[in-house]
């Protein structure tokens, strides 16, 4: 057998000059005439043919290049629109509406990639390479995207769903300036999308460029279009508890979407979200879109400040009768009326409301109707309320507003504390390292995984606490409990030591008021130039800063808004400090 194998070596002996070879145990040929024994050995195919050979290494075979090693050819609308799903998917879980991500917020998102030019139009900005792959309508709505195919191809439709605009409505941008070098090369140092170098340096008048901001801003816009129990707050709020992917929002890209280079700067975030960032992002979305009326906010509805109001006295934990007088000044100040609540971008001068800010707004107006909050009628009427209370223990409390004030200003230290610590904690490093250009992957990789592990040490040699798993959402950020003495609830108590009977009707003890803005800038906006704290009670700023804790807003913003409530509540009082400065004047 051997023998019959080494016939294919036709070489002679360089010994005994014989053609006669054999195969020894290792493989080798060696001459069966003198035994001389070669160097060279036979190609093994089969080691079932040489009996007791020993296998010493390992045939590991050529590593096969992934296709999709560098990643598939993506746009940044893409990636927007990735971050979208993220986003009506998690809200979803929060009990929203189906309907809000596959009719709504499909349909806004269709309308903007029509009106920026980037898809759904004869003419789109991508000029080279392939078209961005935007809202395939042959998959179902609630994909969006499927597989490699992320997105459908521009020119598969050619007009919106429910209240498309016609191509010749939109002004047609400037294409995307051309590249020195060739795309593919291009793309591959500058950014790993095909269009990032261009879409960070793309400036075109009236056309509005999608920014992650952006996209919080287009789903509140959804939520308020399905008149979701959502706030502004509340979806902000979620976003800062990590429950809505915001910050790190590119970790949950596919891995084939490579990310490198412009697209770091144009989907990694280094701040929280501003409420007034994203209400002006949502004003400027709106108004580019040109979308029409929203449907009518309706007392029935969440956003009514009847109902809102509800939910804030409970979270402030204030007394449920001071729910009436909301509803009064409410309805003395118009703030009620559906179109004054109803948000239409396409109306003359058309504003929407901060509706949380709003009913936060008309509680202080009415504390201040209630104890005029100077710093002295609020302790005095606490007094009076601790002295009956005393008395007549079996009957309904009297509100004291100094044992309110006590409770709250624990509470919310606490809450705040835990605030601060946990944004110092934060990592705003991303588990999926961001690098400049594909060529420094690795060293990137290296860095990140050396910081895991020191991390892990540190932890380890600390003997730090084990991490706190993520509490669920919930629309509320204090609960309060009867039979909690650290925490009384102050909901059932009564204000009869500040009301007072006049006929059939109740008024209030006060009679007096003090106005928190008695001038207003001269500008559209009609607010105050500045609020500074030193020129208001100390109960006054306690208030404020307390309600603007619960919305994550400035104190400023909440001063504003009251000063506008006092200035439809009290136009006789305004006017008069109006005549009275302009007789000074004189």
């Amino acid at each position: 057998m051997e023998l019959e194998e080494a016939k294919e070596l036709k070489e002679r002996c360089s010994q005994c000059d014989a053609i006669s070879w054999g195969l020894t145990e290792e493989g080798k040929y060696y001459c069966t005439s003198c035994h001389n024994v070669t160097e060279r050995s036979k190609e093994v195919i089969n080691t079932d043919i040489i009996p007791n050979t020993k296998i010493k290494s390992i045939s590991r075979g050529l590593k096969r290049k992934s296709k999709l090693e560098k990643g598939w050819d993506w746009y940044v609308c893409e990636g927007f629109q990735h971050i979208l799903c993220q986003q009506a998917e998690v809200l979803k879980t929060l009990g929203v509406a189906p309907e809000l991500k596959n009719e709504v917020l499909h349909n806004f998102w269709k309308r903007y990639l029509q009106k920026s030019k980037q898809a759904y139009c004869a003419n789109p900005v991508y000029t080279s390479g392939r078209k961005a792959q935007v809202l395939k309508d042959n998959v179902h709505h609630s994909d969006w995207a499927s597989g490699s195919e992320l997105l459908s191809d521009a020119s598969c439709a050619s007009s919106l769903e429910s209240g498309a605009e016609s191509k010749s409505d939109v002004p047609t941008p400037k294409p995307f300036p051309a590249l020195r070098t060739p795309q593919s090369v291009a793309a591959s140092v500058c950014s790993g999308s095909l269009d990032g170098m261009e879409y960070s340096e793309w400036k075109e008048k009236g056309i509005l460029k999608m920014t992650v901001p952006g996209t919080l801003a287009l789903c509140y816009l959804s939520l308020l279009w399905q008149r979701e129990a959502v706030t502004l707050s509340d979806l902000l709020r979620f976003v800062e508890e990590d429950h809505i992917p915001y910050i790190k929002a590119f970790q949950s890209f596919p891995e084939e979407m490579k990310l490198y280079g412009r697209d770091k700067g144009i989907f990694a975030i280094e701040s929280w979200p501003d409420y007034e960032e994203i209400y002006k992002h949502m004003f400027e979305i709106a108004t580019f879109l040109d979308l029409p009326r929203f449907p009518d906010i309706t007392e029935d509805c969440f956003l009514h400040p009847n109902i809102l109001c509800v939910k804030y006295l409970m979270e402030a934990n204030l007394p449920d009768e001071m729910h009436g007088l909301t509803h009064q000044v409410t309805k003395m100040t118009g703030l009620g009326d559906v179109d004054s609540l109803t948000f239409d971008p396409i109306a003359k001068g058309a504003q929407t409301v901060k509706y949380d800010v709003q009913a936060i707004a008309l509680i202080v107006v009415v504390l201040k109707l209630l104890f005029l909050l100077d710093d002295n009628l609020e302790w005095s009427l606490s007094d009076l309320a601790e002295v009956n209370n005393e008395k007549n223990k079996t009957d309904k409390p009297w509100f004291s507003f100094r044992k309110w004030y006590q409770v709250m200003k624990k509470s919310v230290d606490e809450k705040k504390q835990n605030w601060e610590e946990a944004r110092a904690k934060y990592l705003w490093k991303s588990e999926k390292p961001l690098y400049h250009s594909h060529i420094d992957k690795p060293g990137a990789s290296k860095r990140r995984e050396m910081v895991v592990n020191l991390q892990k040490q540190f932890s380890t040699l600390a003997d730090s606490a084990p991490t706190i798993e993520k509490k669920s959402p919930s629309s509320f950020q204090f609960h309060w409990a009867e039979d909690d003495p650290s925490r009384p609830c102050f909901h059932g108590h009564s204000l009869q030591g500040i009301l007072v009977k006049k006929g059939p009707a109740l008024v209030t003890k006060n009679s007096l008021y003090w106005l928190s803005t008695q001038k207003f800038c001269r500008s559209y906006c009609k607010h105050v130039t500045t609020y500074e704290e030193s020129n208001f009670s100390l109960s006054y700023q306690f208030i404020l800063n307390l309600f603007s804790f619960l919305l994550r807003i400035k104190a400023a913003l909440l001063h504003d808004e009251v000063s506008l409530i006092e200035k439809k509540l009290f136009k006789k009082k305004y006017s008069e400090t109006k005549k009275n400065s302009r007789s000074r004047r004189r």
